[in-house]
């Protein structure tokens, strides 16, 4: 048995969940709960290589998880971007988990791939039920 994690488990929805970095050795505990994909949006720039995308897949991959390097600048969500955060989302075969920084990038680009699919005032909800405020960019998730 793993030794008790100090991870934030954000649940956005049934689909996903979100927080800010993990360690490669929490990446056992995700698959313990059932979750199938891991999505690093966290730039390698930002950390060292302990966290970085080619660790976190080798051990994504040691717990037989799918793993998704998708990093976001802070700011800079673009349309393939958002695109590929949905469809990760979308064809994952369970529960995925999220991470960057802080998880309000993740959220971010998970929001944003729901705009036009889901109302923005659900979006909102979920996001905020997670403990994200995304209501900067509610004008965005009413297309």
């Amino acid at each position: 048995m793993h030794q008790e994690s100090t991870m934030d488990f954000n649940r956005i929805n049934d689909r996903l969940t979100v927080s800010g970095q993990i360690t490669p050795e929490e990446i056992a505990i995700l698959a313990e709960k059932g979750f199938t994909t891991i999505i690093d949006n966290r730039p390698d720039a930002e950390i060292g290589p302990e966290h970085g995308s080619e660790t976190m897949a080798a051990a994504a991959q040691e717990a037989g998880l799918a793993f998704a390097y998708l990093p976001i600048v802070p700011g800079q969500f673009t349309p393939d971007l958002i695109a590929e955060m949905g469809r990760l989302i979308d064809e994952a075969e369970g529960p995925v988990y999220a991470y960057c920084r802080s998880g309000t990038r993740s959220t971010t680009a998970w929001a944003l791939s729901r705009a036009g699919n889901l109302a923005p005032e659900e979006i909102l909800k979920q996001a905020a039920g997670a403990g994200y405020d995304l209501s900067a960019i509610a004008a965005l998730l009413a297309r």
